[in-house]
């Protein structure tokens, strides 16, 4: 039986953030506070195949994305990917990474079983990415972008956080490189949630402006489909005739809450039916000593029986502890 809740939404999707460590410090999601963390406690390669399965067999679970934090500061993670992608009902297998260490991981985690990776990419400037991300990375993340791309993932996609005073200057030359390299690239509007939440009215581009900043440089706008997808997505003709799909995530100037098929589940078994809402409990007792599944349907009916239409105006969590 699929999972609804009380609105009359179907959850086929889980978003399943394996850990709050991160190798970035992204000025927008993980504040100066938070630490990377050693996983005690975490969930477990097995435990999280059960839940998953439990998800597939039981409600429907179609889509499976691995967050964080970032997933890759998981020691485990090639394990994680080869259970969860041994799963023939789910679609193939998700990942969103900062792209660190794709340079020398990238062909491991395809053999995992990985097909579909997004890659953040806030800035093609040193500086600039040195001052949105804490570490001086930009090197080793073109580097994870090329070696995605010759190990053969089925999809790969970058996204891009928009801030105002920031980066929003960098948008064209963010399309030529993807539309370049025939890859999507999505830029997601800020929201009002993390370290940046008591500033979010300064730094916020909403995408009619994003669509401004790009508009001298694009010579036509073809919109596409949206589907099951988030991202308005428009295939772009800049003037010299090179084309790429560019994307606008808009959780704020025009939210996707009425078609939300997502459930979150963080490394701690903490469940949130919402990106932006509180946490609705643990799943720890359903899960730990021994995987109980009876329990795990009350706590998740329970949770979604209360979720809201819309997303608060404001989050509650950080972005770094529950993934995107």
């Amino acid at each position: 039986m699929l999972l609804h809740d009380r609105h009359g939404r179907s959850i086929r999707y889980l978003r399943l953030s394996l850990t709050p460590a991160c190798q970035m410090r992204c000025t927008y999601c993980r504040p100066d506070w938070l630490h990377n963390t050693d996983h005690t406690g975490a969930l477990t390669p097995a435990e999280l195949e059960s839940l998953v399965r439990h998800l597939v067999d039981h409600h429907g679970l179609r889509k499976l994305r691995l967050t964080g934090g970032d997933p890759t500061a998981r020691p485990d993670l090639l394990e994680i990917i080869t259970r969860t992608a041994s799963i023939p009902e789910l679609e193939p297998l998700a990942m969103t990474t900062n792209g660190l260490s794709l340079a020398s991981r990238a062909a491991e985690y395809v053999g995992a079983g990985m097909r579909r990776i997004n890659i953040s990419l806030d800035a093609l400037d040193r500086e600039c990415f040195k001052a949105m991300t804490g570490v001086d990375g930009l090197h080793r993340v073109l580097n994870g972008i090329d070696a995605a791309l010759d190990a053969g993932f089925d999809s790969i996609k970058l996204n891009t956080v928009v801030l105002r005073g920031q980066n929003e200057h960098e948008l064209p030359r963010l399309v030529r490189f993807a539309a370049e390299r025939d890859l999507p690239i999505r830029f997601i509007e800020l929201m009002p949630m993390g370290p940046l939440a008591d500033q979010w009215a300064d730094r916020y581009v909403p995408e009619p402006e994003m669509r401004r900043v790009l508009q001298p440089h694009v010579a036509r706008w073809e919109p596409l489909e949206q589907g099951a997808s988030s991202a308005r997505c428009s295939r772009v003709t800049l003037h010299d005739g090179l084309t790429g799909i560019v994307g606008f995530i808009t959780p704020m100037s025009c939210n996707f809450c009425a078609a939300c098929d997502r459930l979150r589940i963080t490394s701690d078994g903490s469940l949130y039916p919402c990106l932006m809402d509180q946490p609705a409990g643990s799943l720890m007792a359903a899960i730990r000593p021994r995987f109980d599944g009876a329990l795990l349907d009350r706590m998740l009916n329970d949770a979604l029986s209360h979720k809201q239409a819309e997303h608060p105006v404001n989050g509650f969590v950080t972005m770094t502890m529950i993934g995107g």
